[in-house]
């Protein structure tokens, strides 16, 4: 494996870690996670972490990319088109576009860029199954905009393992602790750092009673989705008042921040 020296993260709530911490302790992540490998092979690591929840793709290269070019990574992580993915007038040309012009700067500037294909999220959260159609033209794109530039994709969409919700916290939009260790070991992978670890699959689980089925969909539409459309019809976002947990290039042996470095 190439010895990477400078790691810039970009993203959005999946990258800085929503699910893996809390906001009194901090969020860790796959990020943060993928980062402290990297440093296990190349001590002297230095790492940033630009991702904000609730960012758009046009939003994390409007406010992200500048800053992540100045930091002049080798390598570079883009995660971003979820919020996106689930907003009433998805636009999946544009929110490619988006993404392609993170991957064309950031690989033209000499970084080694990771790309994300999307899970099919039908399979965790069922009423987000109409967007079936709308991930695979976005995930299509993505793998498009990857090849035109030199850009690793991490494709998780034939990954059955991510659609297990035992990967996923309660509120079905972030991985748990278990599914960020798991995603930073896949990209780990890609980058050629020996690790099975996540592509093994968790013991089956006995099929539930239709009525726990029934409770826990009332259960998280009152607890997630409901206050999640209530913030859409007030025009605001989980973003709002929030700045990258660690927007500056650090030494990972030197972390403080959050839950960064913690094991």
């Amino acid at each position: 494996m190439t010895p990477y020296t400078r790691y810039v993260a970009l993203g959005d709530s999946q990258t800085e870690g929503l699910g893996d911490g809390d906001d009194t302790v901090g969020h860790r992540g796959w990020a943060d996670r993928l980062a402290e490998r990297l440093a296990v092979a190349e001590p002297g690591l230095r790492y940033a972490n630009l991702a904000v929840r609730g960012t758009l793709a046009r939003q994390i290269r409007d406010e992200q990319l500048s800053v992540a070019l100045q930091l002049r990574p080798d390598l570079a992580t883009v995660m971003a088109g979820m919020n996106d993915l689930t907003r009433p007038r998805f636009d999946a040309a544009r929110v490619a576009e988006a993404i392609e012009d993170m991957y064309a700067a950031l690989t033209a500037a000499g970084a080694h860029v990771i790309g994300v294909t999307f899970p099919d999220i039908g399979r965790i959260m069922p009423l987000a199954r109409p967007l079936a159609p709308r991930v695979l033209d976005l995930n299509a794109r993505i793998r498009a905009a990857a090849a035109r530039h030199g850009v690793t994709v991490v494709d998780t969409y034939p990954m059955e393992v991510f659609t297990d919700a035992r990967m996923w916290s309660p509120d079905r939009l972030h991985a748990c602790p278990e599914g960020h260790a798991r995603f930073a070991a896949a990209v780990a992978c890609a980058l050629g750092l020996p690790d099975d670890s996540w592509t093994r699959p968790l013991p089956p689980l006995p099929p539930p009673a239709g009525w726990r089925t029934a409770a826990a969909e009332l259960r998280w539409i009152a607890t997630f989705l409901g206050p999640w459309i209530g913030r859409r019809l007030l025009g605001r976002s989980s973003s709002d008042g929030r700045t990258a947990k660690r927007p500056a290039l650090t030494p990972w042996a030197q972390s403080t921040s959050g839950m960064s470095g913690s094991s």
